[in-house]
């Protein structure tokens, strides 16, 4: 397989570390991008990079901010060249009613959840247009989906991901890029650390297959679709366990 070269937003730690581990295994060279975990990014980079095949190299930058997003997306040309593969992963947890949610934490959520994927995807395409095509996705939520009660910022950040991959997906087709979602369910990470036990117990108790996600069953299906696939697109893959059938 042609070596690729990928960039994958919030990279340092629970799935997108699993995500950048996928992709080197498979042969790919990665941007392991970080806003604040720089020990944990360059943890991650040296374990990859000593075992050889893809490298993993670190780059600080908030996606939330455009220019910042530009730097990344930048990084990635001036390091390998080209960019096949974009993974928007970065994003923040808002366990919060409606009606405590301040105005500072709507555009706290909504500027890496949904400003950043824009960002980012925006400065991409422009370089898979000119390069010949590549793949785009986009981590969004089973909350996206469905909603959740208690987190109505955040499974609404989601769902605009969701939907902003339907639409790019028709706009960015004839350039042969594919864009395509994944909406993971419970998945065991830090994230989650923010539900206590009982919480925890009770999601685990809904999902059909009765256990948590690992980071690693997310992952699997982002490699599917960002390295392997060129005919799938516009779609949103829930890796839930069957939480939301």
């Amino acid at each position: 397989m042609k070596r690729k070269y990928a960039v994958v937003t919030g990279g340092s730690r629970g799935i997108g570390a699993e995500i950048v581990r996928a992709l080197c295994k498979s042969g790919c060279d990665v941007i392991v991008n970080y806003k604040s975990s720089a020990e944990s990014a360059k943890a991650l980079c040296r374990e990859i990079n000593a075992l050889g095949g893809g490298r993993a190299v670190p780059f600080c930058a908030d996606v939330s901010i455009e220019a910042d997003a530009r730097r990344l997306i930048s990084k990635a040309i001036m390091e390998f060249g080209r960019l096949d593969i974009l993974v928007n992963n970065a994003g923040v947890a808002s366990p919060q009613t409606l009606l405590d949610t301040t105005s500072d934490e709507l555009r706290r959520v909504m500027g890496t959840n949904f400003d950043g994927v824009l960002f980012c995807t925006r400065e991409a395409a422009r370089e898979m247009i000119g390069s010949g095509g590549g793949a785009i996705v986009n981590v969004s939520s089973m909350w996206g989906i469905c909603g959740a009660a208690g987190e109505a910022v955040y499974s609404a950040s989601k769902a605009a991901v969701i939907n902003l991959t339907k639409s790019l997906a028709k706009e960015l087709a004839t350039a042969d890029i594919v864009v395509n979602c994944v909406a993971p369910g419970v998945i065991n990470t830090e994230m989650n650390s923010c539900y206590d036990e009982e919480t925890m117990e009770n999601l685990k108790k809904r999902t059909p297959l009765g256990r948590l996600g690992e980071p690693d069953d997310v992952a699997c299906a982002v490699r599917f679709l960002s390295v392997e696939n060129t005919f799938i697109t516009g779609q949103t893959l829930c890796v839930d366990g069957g939480f939301i059938l």
